[in-house]
Parts: structure tokens; C-alpha cells; sequence
């Protein structure tokens, strides 16, 4: 087993083996962060799971009818159940595409692709890369971006 700890601005990795765990700082914005972390580890194709809480959160929900998204903030402190998503490359860029199930106060839950957060407590993430580079373009019909296994 290979240990390696790694250091950010705003976030602590420990890679173990292809494995990385990720501790975000308290106040960091998880997307921003997050996609600092990918670019410093050259991360280009994989998974991403995380938990925490939070005080701020930038949902989006993809309107097919107007082919936009359509962006809400809500600004309370909130538990994030599960963080979900990929790591693709736009553009010669990484991309972070998220999902996000939070938990209100009054435990309802509020759900949709996550545009940005702020870490209000922990924000704890697990990477598992790919040994490959996974490319998106936009799809003219949808208005969305698809793998495209041709780049």
C-alpha cells in the first residue's frame, strides 16, 4: 500500500494507492476547491462522492423546454447527505459535474446539479480516478454535454 499526503489552499489529500480522501477547509467553496484539487493531481477522467455541511449552496436545475439551466442559492446552514458526480475534461479544462442532496433544518432535503457551496463545518470527499481522459462536448439537441469517446 502507497500513502501520499498532499496540501492546497483550501484542501488536504491523502492518495492511497489510486484512492485520494480529501478534507476541504471550513469557509472553502467546495466546487472552486475541488477543481483546484483535480487540477494539481492532473486528475482527467473519474468518480467523486463527498458529505459535510454547509451554509450556502447554489443548486441548478436543467430546463429541457428552454434548453438553460435555471440557477436558485439558498443561504442556510445545510447537511450535505451525498455529493455525487464526475470528473470529465471541456475544452482541454477538468470539470467538476456534480449532484447534491442537502438536509434543511427541518429535515426536508433539497436535490439538484450543484453549481457552488461553502463549506460550513466539514466538507469530506473521496476521488477515485480513472487512468484515462473522458472528453465532453455539447450535444446541439439537448443543449447538455455527453462523454464523446471519439476525443
Amino acid at each position: 500500500m502507497k500513502i501520499q499526503n498532499f496540501k492546497g489552499n483550501q484542501w488536504s489529500a491523502r492518495k492511497v494507492d489510486q484512492v485520494y480522501i480529501v478534507s476541504l477547509k471550513n469557509h472553502s467553496n467546495i466546487v472552486e476547491a475541488l477543481l483546484d484539487f483535480v487540477q494539481h493531481q492532473n486528475i482527467q477522467s473519474g468518480e467523486v462522492t463527498g458529505i459535510g455541511a454547509v451554509s450556502e449552496a447554489t443548486l441548478r436545475f436543467f430546463s429541457f423546454k428552454t434548453k438553460k439551466y435555471v440557477d436558485k442559492t439558498f443561504n442556510e446552514q445545510m447537511e450535505v447527505a451525498n455529493i455525487s458526480g464526475n470528473v470529465s475534461v471541456i475544452e482541454e479544462k477538468p470539470i467538476l459535474h456534480l449532484h447534491v442532496t442537502l438536509g434543511r433544518e427541518d429535515y426536508t432535503a433539497l436535490a439538484g446539479h450543484l453549481l457552488e457551496a461553502k463549506v460550513h463545518g466539514a466538507g469530506e470527499f473521496i476521488f477515485y480516478p480513472l487512468n484515462t481522459r473522458t472528453v465532453k462536448t455539447k450535444d446541439l439537441e439537448t443543449g447538455i454535454n455527453f462523454y464523446d469517446f471519439e476525443k
